[in-house]
């Protein structure tokens, strides 16, 4: 039996964490990309020998966050207008 961690969103595309396991990845990911903006910042520079391994990081911890909420939803991701009442 497979133990979803995300739930198909009602609203909009995407999905909403229903288990720690998910909460866990969302605050995560959102920690780590916010650390790593706070450090870019700090360091007060802004050129591209900093700022584009920083977007790679960035774009792969995404592409990475995305493949496992896909995996892990109870459901497939597609666009919703909400609950159909009948």
């Amino acid at each position: 039996m497979a133990r979803y961690w995300f739930k198909p969103r009602d609203y909009g595309y995407g999905a909403t964490p229903v288990t720690w396991e998910g909460w866990a990845l969302a605050l995560g990911t959102a920690a780590l990309i916010s650390a790593m903006t706070v450090a870019l910042v700090s360091s007060h520079r802004s050129d591209a020998a900093v700022v584009a391994p920083y977007l790679v990081v960035v774009l792969a911890l995404v592409t990475v966050v995305v493949i496992v909420s896909k995996r892990k939803t109870d459901g497939v991701w597609r666009w919703r207008w909400g609950r159909r009442q009948n």
